[in-house]
C-alpha cells in the first residue's frame, strides 16, 4: 500500500469538510441537565497544529454531528467519537481525514462532538455517555435519509473517544438522560465497535491518567473506578468488536486494549485485535503513513464487512 504525502491527505480532509453537513444531537440545540461551569459555550474550532485541518474543540456545550456521505452508500453508518484526552475533541485527524477513505467503500460517516466530563454538566462523568447515546438514536431515526440500513450502524472511537464508544457498547442501556423526542425510542445499542488505540481502564496499572483525572479525579473510589473501567462492564451482550493499537503507544498503554479483549473473549462476544509493533499514540490516518499501521482502514472494513 503506498504511502500517501501530508499535502494529499490535507487536500482530501480539506475537499471533505467542504462536501459535509452538520447537525446538532439535541433538540434546541440544548443538551439535557443544567451546566455550573463558567466557561463560555460558543465552541468555535481552533487550530492546534500548522495546519489548516488540525482542529479541535473545548466548551461542548451544544454536541454536534458532521456527516461525511459517500457517493454510493453501502447501508452501514459508523457514528465517530475522536479523541482528546477528554479536555477537547479533535476534527481532523480522527475526523475528517477518514472520510475518504471509508466514502470510498460506501461507508457513511457521522463525525461527533461531545461534552467534556470536567465541564460542570449536571450529568458528570456521563455526559459523554449521554451524548454519545443520543447521537446513536438520532442516526437511527434518520437512517433513511443517509440510505442506511438501521441495524447496520456502529461506533468507532480513537483514544479518550474510545472510552466513549466503548461505553456505549457496554452501557447502551443505561438511563442517563430523560427520553426528549421520538429518536428516544430507538435503541442505542450499537451494531459494532471499533476501537482504536482506546482508553479502557481506570485501574491504577495502566490507567491513562488524563482521561482518568477529567472522568473522576484524582482521589476516586473504588466504586468510580469499577463504574469507568469498561472492561469490568462489559457483558455478553457488548456488540462485536475491532481494536487496534500500537505496542509502543506512550499515552494509552496496550494493555487497555488487550484487557478489553480478554473481558470480551470470556463473555463469547466477537472480538478481534491488532497490535502493530510501532505507530505510538494518535496516529489516526496521516502520521501511520509508510508504517505496517497505515492498512488499518482496510483490516477494519474488511472486519466490518463479515459482521453487519
Amino acid at each position: 500500500m503506498e504511502a500517501l504525502s501530508r499535502d494529499t491527505l490535507e487536500q482530501q480532509m480539506a475537499q471533505a469538510v467542504s462536501r459535509s453537513t452538520t447537525f446538532t444531537i439535541w433538540p434546541d440545540n440544548e443538551a439535557p441537565g443544567a451546566c455550573t461551569s463558567d466557561a463560555v459555550f460558543t465552541p468555535e474550532p481552533r487550530h492546534t497544529g500548522t495546519s489548516d485541518y488540525d482542529r479541535a474543540v473545548t466548551g461542548i456545550r451544544a454536541p454536534e454531528i458532521t456527516v461525511y456521505a459517500p457517493a454510493r452508500p453501502n447501508g452501514v453508518g459508523i457514528l465517530v467519537a475522536p479523541g482528546g484526552s477528554y479536555r477537547r475533541v479533535v476534527l481532523d485527524k480522527e475526523g475528517s481525514a477518514l472520510a475518504a477513505f471509508f466514502n470510498a467503500r460506501g461507508y457513511t460517516l457521522f463525525v461527533m462532538t461531545y461534552r467534556m466530563p470536567g465541564d460542570g454538566h449536571e450529568e458528570g462523568a456521563d455526559a459523554p455517555l449521554a451524548d454519545v447515546q443520543r447521537a446513536m438514536r438520532v442516526i437511527r431515526a434518520g437512517a433513511q435519509e443517509w440510505k442506511l440500513d438501521p441495524t447496520r450502524i456502529g461506533v468507532l472511537g480513537f483514544s479518550a473517544g474510545g472510552h466513549v464508544a466503548a461505553s456505549l457498547g457496554t452501557r447502551h442501556d443505561e438511563a442517563v438522560y430523560a427520553p426528549k423526542d421520538a429518536a428516544d425510542a430507538f435503541p442505542a445499542r450499537p451494531a459494532f465497535m471499533a476501537l482504536v488505540y482506546p482508553v479502557i481502564t481506570m485501574r491504577e496499572a495502566h490507567h491513562h491518567s488524563g482521561s482518568r483525572h477529567e472522568l473522576i479525579g484524582d482521589n476516586p473510589t473504588e466504586a468510580q473506578i469499577h463504574h469507568y473501567s469498561l472492561e469490568e462492564r462489559a457483558t455478553r451482550d457488548a456488540p462485536p468488536t475491532f481494536l487496534l493499537h500500537a505496542a509502543d503507544d506512550p499515552a494509552v498503554n496496550v494493555e487497555n486494549s488487550l484487557a478489553m479483549f480478554s473481558a470480551l473473549r470470556r463473555l463469547g462476544v466477537p472480538v478481534e485485535m491488532h497490535i502493530f509493533e510501532r505507530g505510538k499514540h494518535g496516529f489516526g490516518i496521516r502520521d501511520a503513513q509508510g508504517l505496517p499501521v497505515a492498512v488499518w482502514p482496510e483490516l477494519m472494513m474488511n472486519w466490518i464487512e463479515t459482521k453487519v
